[in-house]
């Protein structure tokens, strides 16, 4: 009997190195490489049928409402002060925001559609290396977001107060409170959409052309920045939000880190400036606002990098046995998990 056989055979023997599956591991942005049917141009059409997808979504949704503002005549005048306002923040006409934030949230369900047409299973790569959204792991870096964001907060109106300024919070508005709820029930989702498009959608196709993230990270920078309307200070804190959550997302291997940076940031500026603390509608700043911010969102992410790593939050996905292509293109193995390996 061979050395091989006799390892087979003997269960307290280990198997030898060509019983052993090779492994590879592929980092966040990398991951459209593990879709069953990638292709280099895949990706790309996942964002046109996407794009397809959207527009129909939101026929669907406006029509009926551009229908009933010709026959309603108090809507036709709210219609006109959503086509020219740009106080989308208004505690007299909460639904400004829901005219505002569901179109935004409306591009979760676009992308994951067309990019299960396109491309196939395994949609939730877009998610995390794991293949799904790690609830767990959200849950607990939400709580860090909170914690960062409200002490943040809380030296921000503290300093505001001791140079002078007036920081009285006003309870007083009759539609404190309806505002209040739809910004905890809307603007989650608001801001994970913008991670599955701007972190999730858009790093997946540049990496699955360019292979070290910084071209991942950094490419989508711009596009994002150009979807806010905002001045030179305000974008460029727009931009380090980018390039954060982007860093995050590839460090822990998925969107959670990131989706709970753009919630809490989101949703404490909003209910802040419910109650007249901050001006929920500002499009500008200053350089001072551009550090502190900047300030804590790498507090932020430094402290969830290092708690994903103690906890062994996967980093990346481990494919076993992948067999390649001539075109390059992985399929997978028979295991697919994540691993807590540095992509």
């Amino acid at each position: 009997m061979s050395l091989h056989e006799d390892a087979a055979a003997a269960p307290g023997i280990a198997a030898t190195r060509d019983d052993v599956p090779e492994v590879e591991r592929i980092a966040y942005h990398r991951l459209a490489h593990l879709r069953p049917r990638y292709r280099w141009w895949r990706m790309l059409l996942t964002g046109l049928v996407g794009i397809a997808l959207y527009v129909a979504i939101l026929l669907i949704v406006i029509v009926p409402l551009v229908i009933v503002s010709m026959v309603v005549p108090g809507w036709a005048v709210e219609s006109q002060v959503l086509l020219t306002t740009t106080q989308f923040f208004d505690l007299d006409r909460p639904w400004l925001l829901v005219a505002l934030v569901l179109p935004l949230i409306l591009m979760i369900p676009a992308l994951l559609l067309a990019s299960r047409i396109v491309e196939g299973r395994g949609v939730g790569l877009l998610s995390s290396v794991t293949g799904r959204l790690r609830r767990g792991w959200l849950g607990k870096s939400l709580m860090l977001a909170v914690a960062v964001f409200v002490v943040y907060f809380a030296v921000v109106l503290g300093w505001s107060a001791l140079s002078g300024d007036a920081v009285v919070a006003d309870f007083s508005h009759p539609g404190l409170w309806s505002m209040v709820l739809l910004v905890l029930l809307l603007i989650p989702f608001q801001a994970a959409a913008e991670e599955y498009v701007f972190r999730g959608y858009l790093m997946q196709l540049v990496g699955s052309w360019l292979r070290h993230p910084a071209f991942a990270i950094l490419l989508p920078v711009p596009i994002f920045v150009l979807g806010h309307g905002y001045d030179v200070w305000g974008a460029a804190s727009v931009g380090m939000f980018a390039i954060v959550a982007a860093w995050l997302t590839w460090r822990t291997g998925g969107l959670e880190a990131a989706i709970s940076l753009h919630i809490v940031n989101n949703v404490l500026i909003f209910l802040l400036g419910s109650v007249a603390l901050v001006d929920a509608n500002a499009s500008s700043g200053t350089a001072v606002d551009l550090v502190a911010s900047a300030l804590a969102m790498v507090v932020y992410a430094l402290l969830a990098d290092r708690w994903a790593a103690r906890l062994g939050i996967a980093r990346t996905a481990q494919v076993t046995a992948p067999t390649a292509a001539a075109d390059g293109t992985h399929h997978l193995g028979p295991v697919l998990h994540g691993s807590a390996a540095r992509a």
